[in-house]
């Protein structure tokens, strides 16, 4: 069913996002003097575990998560009167509140990361080879053909094919002067775009001008220098974030069907996919995922991140804590809701495997 592969890439994969989050964590714990009792990759019996100082660290069997235990975060637990400093529980609200943020925080800039590392390595931009021409459409009807290269649009010099769209939809519908490169030859061309109307991933509509054409799909490799590769890698994150987060709600308006939400089985495939893509690909997967579980972690769902926000932020404006009892009660609440959509997450991906496949 998986590739060895597959499964080794997934793990590396999920390790590294259980790992940045923890470490979020961790981290900020012990910069606010609370002692950490635990670390661990994984949940259940441990493979591996060794103790430095107060820590313990630990790599446990079960690879779909982590946890970082903290001195007091349970308030069921006794305290010392000297480990009252060094309890998560008596730190002020700002404390705990930049602890259970951290996680996540520490999961979008990861993404941010690798991004701007990736802008700065080296791109994949797709050239303007043109791979298909729609017979019926502007460019048809002008004589473009496969295998051209457009290398001018109005006297402005295009290499990427980014640049034929964005220099289409900055003139509008107005007739263009084509350049391209034709066995050798320079051929001029006279086009006029066409107004269409296209989906993007959302299943929003928009009105693009067009010409009818597809790229050949060949690449070239494109740097940028550390300035334009933060800033750039800055827009791509919060590009990533907000596509998240407009697709999250959407997905409970009901406005993306329920069947796209995906699990583990579901990310192994992907995991697998993206490393026969090779390690570029892999990567920027691990980007991508890091953003959506650090926003997922901030929804307001007692047991995640945001619904230890939602409490710390409740504490702040009343005073004092919640009674332990509507804590308990609430992460009951919360353990079902997690519970029920990991269970529909194996539903879906089962459907996809057995039988979507047949």
């Amino acid at each position: 069913m998986f590739s060895l592969s597959a499964i080794v890439t997934f793990l590396i994969v999920l390790g590294v996002l259980v790992f940045v989050h923890e470490f979020g964590h961790y981290i900020v714990a012990r910069f606010c003097g609370v002692q950490v009792q635990t670390f661990s990759l994984g949940f259940g019996p441990r493979l591996f575990s060794r103790k430095w100082g107060p820590t313990e660290y630990c790599i446990s069997i079960i690879p779909l998560g982590g946890y970082v235990r903290l001195l007091g975060d349970d308030p069921k637990e006794e305290i010392s009167p000297e480990e009252r400093d060094r309890s998560f529980l008596t730190q002020s609200v700002k404390k705990k509140i930049a602890i259970v943020v951290a996680g996540p925080l520490f999961n979008l800039l990861l993404a941010l990361f690798i991004f701007v590392g990736v802008f700065m390595t080296g791109v994949p931009s797709l050239t303007s080879e043109v791979g298909e021409v729609q017979p019926s459409s502007a460019a048809g009807q002008a004589g473009m053909q496969p295998g051209d290269r457009i290398v001018e649009i109005e006297g402005k010099p295009i290499n990427q094919w980014e640049e034929i769209r964005e220099t289409l939809q900055m003139n509008g519908g107005k007739e263009l002067q084509f350049v391209v490169e034709r066995e050798g030859q320079r051929v001029n061309l006279k086009i006029t775009p066409m107004l269409k109307e296209t989906q993007d991933v959302l299943g929003d509509s928009h009105q693009l001008w067009l010409i009818g054409i597809l790229p050949k799909g060949t690449h070239t490799i494109k740097q940028y220098d550390p300035l334009t590769a933060a800033m750039m890698g800055a827009e791509r994150t919060w590009e990533m974030i907000s596509l998240n987060v407009t697709g999250i709600f959407r997905l409970i308006q009901g406005r993306i069907s329920s069947d796209s939400i995906g699990g583990p089985i579901l990310i192994a495939q992907m995991a697998g996919q993206q490393a026969n893509e090779g390690i570029l690909n892999v990567v920027l997967f691990i980007a991508i995922l890091s953003i959506n579980l650090g926003i997922i972690n901030l929804f307001p769902i007692p047991i995640l991140d945001g619904g230890h926000l939602l409490f710390f932020i409740i504490e702040g404006i009343m005073g004092h804590p919640l009674s332990l009892k509507t804590r308990e009660i609430a992460s009951q609440v919360g353990l079902f809701i997690i519970i029920s959509l990991m269970v529909f997450a194996f539903y879906n991906d089962i459907m996809r495997l057995f039988i979507k496949q047949g």
